[in-house]
């Protein structure tokens, strides 16, 4: 107990388990690319920075990973379930776009050749972030320090 603050338990801060703060940081970036596929300058004529192929449900897809990450970032399998999950559905948007053609009628999204290794690449890295960090389950202080012992 806290001597300043009688009858108040002291409780540790208690950091995010890393495949937790990976979906977080993943959060970030999705939610940031559906703010930057909106700002005028960054988006000319459909293309996010001149490159990217970009459409309103680009944008919606990319809120709605990044605000499922943010909710899915609560616990530790929900986390790892984001990042595999997640990667893998990348990478099936990246085969789509390999077999389908940009401008055929069939394809509902506007998808050029970077927005294909792009999806491949978000893939791999959220499928690698869920499968290796989800093997260290000590919990972390806000600085960093492991609160139990991992042998333990």
């Amino acid at each position: 107990m806290d001597a300043a603050h009688p009858g108040r338990l002291h409780r540790p801060r208690v950091g995010l388990l890393a495949v937790q703060g990976a979906a977080v940081i993943v959060a970030a970036a999705f939610s940031l690319l559906a703010i930057a596929g909106v700002i005028p300058g960054l988006t000319t004529r459909s293309e996010l920075f001149g490159v990217f192929e970009v459409s309103v449900l680009h944008n919606v897809a990319h809120l709605a990973f990044g605000v499922a990450g943010f909710l899915l970032a609560t616990t530790f399998a929900r986390a790892r379930a984001y990042l595999i999950g997640g990667g893998l559905i990348y990478l099936g948007l990246w085969v789509y776009g390999l077999f389908f053609d940009p401008s055929g009628v069939r394809n509902i999204l506007p998808l050029n050749n970077a927005d294909n290794w792009l999806h491949f690449s978000i893939g791999v890295v959220m499928t690698l972030l869920g499968v290796t960090l989800a093997g260290s389950r000590v919990p972390t202080g806000a600085d960093g320090e492991p609160l139990i012992d991992p042998e333990d």
